[in-house]
């Protein structure tokens, strides 16, 4: 018998969570609901993974790795700018630690878990260097403008860009960003779609049917209510998490690390799966493209809202952020200008994050 749409784990367990949300946002929960909401949180994660499988299959690529991308990160701004307003004076760097937090998870943690999955199961990997070098110039541009910058102008006093300045970068990341966007979708698609070890683009993968339009467009808003339950319930932890790093002697900015790492399990789910049908260009395209959309559009929209915001807007990175940022970009253009990977390419973006993870709990 054939199970309802409407009847399945996947429909049910967002719905839960955004129940529970509504019934748990601003309130204090016991130790048990605590735990119970974390288990609840990972399984809208593996929901939200399900439903932006079926859209990206209906669509294709390079456009369901753009649908997940994008989803996630208006969400985070969501998230980002709701901890602003209820935050306190450590949630200056808020939006800095977390935008940094994501640039490094993405192109270290995402990319380089589906490299070492793919050499270890297919012996070595391959993909389009044009598309993955073209998305990693287009993150190393955006992190340095709008991370870089702000460290060493002198408009403003601090790692902070003058009013001014953080227009003109606010402009430049949207300009970039949908200049990346019609370039992966429109001018040079191509460029973007899974390659064979000869470099021939490689047909769709049909491991299944494509689902019908009604499918694709069900799941696409059960996508979008499992990524708002995700980050909801994220938020709804943050404050126990808050209480765990404080009692370990953490920093403060750790919390933005944990946050980080919950918001992006589905892309690096969704990575981790297209690697192991070694669609390593899609796996590529979900790391990149969701650095450059959490830059590209996180910026812009927080620059915005800072107008309405009383914490000052700390974007500039400090000295160890930006000895890791030129080490992922410097890491990364070897890894991708090749067009092809080992484990041992996946081993050192993996070991970048454990040392930026380590270095955010012991700076």
């Amino acid at each position: 018998m054939t199970t309802s749409i409407w009847t399945r784990w996947t429909t049910l367990v967002p719905s839960a969570g955004v129940v529970v949300l509504a019934g748990a946002w601003g309130r204090d929960v016991g130790v048990v609901l605590e735990l119970a909401i974390g288990v609840l949180l990972g399984a809208c994660v593996l929901a939200s993974v399900q439903h932006a499988e079926v859209v990206a299959h209906r669509v294709g690529e390079p456009y369901g790795s753009l649908v997940l991308a994008v989803a996630v990160t208006v969400i985070e701004v969501g998230l980002i700018v709701t901890l602003m307003i209820s935050g306190g004076s450590d949630t200056d760097t808020l939006a800095r630690d977390t935008v940094f937090a994501a640039a490094m998870i993405t192109c270290n943690g995402i990319a380089g878990l589906a490299l070492l999955i793919g050499a270890l199961r297919f012996g070595t990997t391959h993909f389009n260097a044009e598309g993955a070098g073209a998305a990693l110039a287009t993150v190393a541009t955006l992190a340095t403008v709008c991370l870089v910058l702000p460290t060493f102008t002198t408009s403003a006093e601090g790692p902070v860009f003058s009013p001014s300045q953080l227009t003109f970068a606010a402009v430049a990341s949207l300009v970039l960003y949908a200049t990346f966007v019609l370039t992966q979708t429109v001018r040079h698609r191509d460029f973007f779609l899974p390659v064979s070890p000869e470099g021939e683009i490689l047909p769709e993968d049909r491991h299944a049917d494509p689902p019908s339009d009604r499918a694709a467009l069900t799941s696409l808003g059960l996508l979008v209510v499992s990524l708002v339950a995700v980050v909801g319930l994220a938020k709804v932890e943050s404050h126990p998490i808050e209480s765990l790093v404080a009692e370990a002697g953490l920093p403060h900015s750790f919390v933005g690390v944990v946050i980080a790492l919950l918001v992006l399990l589905p892309e690096t789910l969704a990575a981790a799966r297209a690697a192991t049908r070694n669609r390593i260009q899609t796996s590529l395209n979900l790391a990149y493209g969701s650095a450059i959309a959490s830059i590209g559009l996180t910026i812009p929209s927080i620059a915005l809202a800072s107008i309405w915001l009383d914490p000052p807007l700390v974007l500039g990175l400090g000295e160890t952020q930006i000895v890791l940022l030129v080490l992922t970009v410097m890491v990364s253009v070897l890894t991708v200008v090749p067009g092809r990977a080992t484990r041992l390419q996946g081993s050192l973006h993996l070991v970048i994050l454990a040392v930026y993870v380590f270095l955010a709990m012991q700076p």
